[in-house]
């Protein structure tokens, strides 16, 4: 979550007008997160999230994201649903902006990961992917690789500004990653930012998912490593196995994974920190000016890149399937 765009009470009020939602009390921007802009407003009848689509996501992909959320909540997952208004509509625009307004969801995400938030985290999001099988809308991956190279590209010149020698490293990544993507694996609708700050617990338990605007159709490993790195790596790149094992058996528990799966871990897990990587290193020489965003260092998932580079066997990973 992040604000680029200021918004005032008389917007507001004009919104809610629409929604049976109570009147406006009060409202802040939401500084944590990259990607759109995001509101926690309070009336008199509770609290809501207002997001604005601001940057990669697409106004006619909302429907997919939606549909998405809802499908998991139905499935039991706590995920934050979208509000409906007094017609039945659920995109709106705000500020020339596309803008959804969500339920809040109580709870807090954790700033110091420990095992048990990783246990927790593995088999939710194993229940996300068996629901997410079952989700009858496709939408297209456009984060998949062809758009991590284009934003590495651009950043070609200033690259080596953040490390000396990265644009060489990550050009010679994306050669192998192209070369060598496993196939034939299962895939299914999946959440593809499944950050720690986009899960939140109460009483150890957790209570809820947010931040939908990545999800898509794509292969399940990927999505799997996607969540394993920023849940099990520390701020400094290194692999906490207590961690690491926790959330691999607490996942292949609830949702086994099968050999060629297994297989491919590593694989994925040097995609998902490229991935991360692209679109941290692009926001980090691109800041917004006046925007509300705390841009986040791209060195650290490239630690992880390196870490996944040199994994021989699901031991690497404090894992015995």
């Amino acid at each position: 979550m992040a604000v680029y765009t200021q918004i005032t009470a008389e917007d507001l009020k004009s919104l809610l007008a629409k929604f049976d939602a109570g009147t406006l009390e009060s409202f802040e921007g939401i500084a944590e997160g990259v990607e759109n802009s995001n509101y926690l407003i309070k009336t008199t009848t509770g609290k809501y999230v207002l997001t604005l689509i601001e940057k990669r996501a697409q106004p006619e992909e909302l429907p997919f994201y939606t549909g998405f959320m809802a499908h998991l909540a139905n499935a039991g997952i706590p995920s934050a649903r979208v509000v409906a208004d007094k017609t039945g509509q659920r995109i709106m625009t705000v500020a020339n902006r596309p803008a959804l307004l969500t339920e809040f969801i109580e709870g807090t995400w954790p700033r110091e990961i420990y095992a048990h938030h990783c246990q927790a985290i593995g088999e939710m999001l194993a229940r996300m992917h068996r629901a997410g099988k079952s989700f009858p809308m496709k939408r297209h991956n456009t984060m998949a690789l062809p758009a991590w190279e284009a934003l590495i590209s651009t950043c070609a010149t200033r690259a080596d500004e953040v490390e000396p020698g990265l644009y060489a490293l990550l050009e010679t990544e994306l050669d192998y990653l192209k070369k060598n993507r496993p196939k034939l694996l299962p895939a299914g609708a999946i959440h593809a930012d499944l950050f720690p700050d986009n899960v939140f617990f109460r009483d150890e338990k957790v209570s809820g998912v947010i931040d939908f605007y990545f999800s898509c159709w794509d292969t399940i490993a990927y999505d799997l490593m996607l969540a394993f790195n920023p849940w099990c790596f520390d701020w400094k790149g290194d692999l906490d196995m207590g961690r690491a094992h926790a959330f691999l058996s607490s996942y292949n528990h609830n949702r086994p994974l099968t050999k060629n799966e297994l297989k491919a871990l590593p694989y994925f897990g040097r995609a998902a920190a490229v991935r991360i990587v692209a679109t941290r290193l692009y926001d980090w020489l691109n800041p917004v000016e006046g925007a509300l965003v705390r841009a986040k260092d791209p060195m650290e998932h490239v630690k992880i890149l390196r870490f996944h580079q040199k994994v021989t066997s699901l031991s690497d990973y404090g894992f015995n399937a």
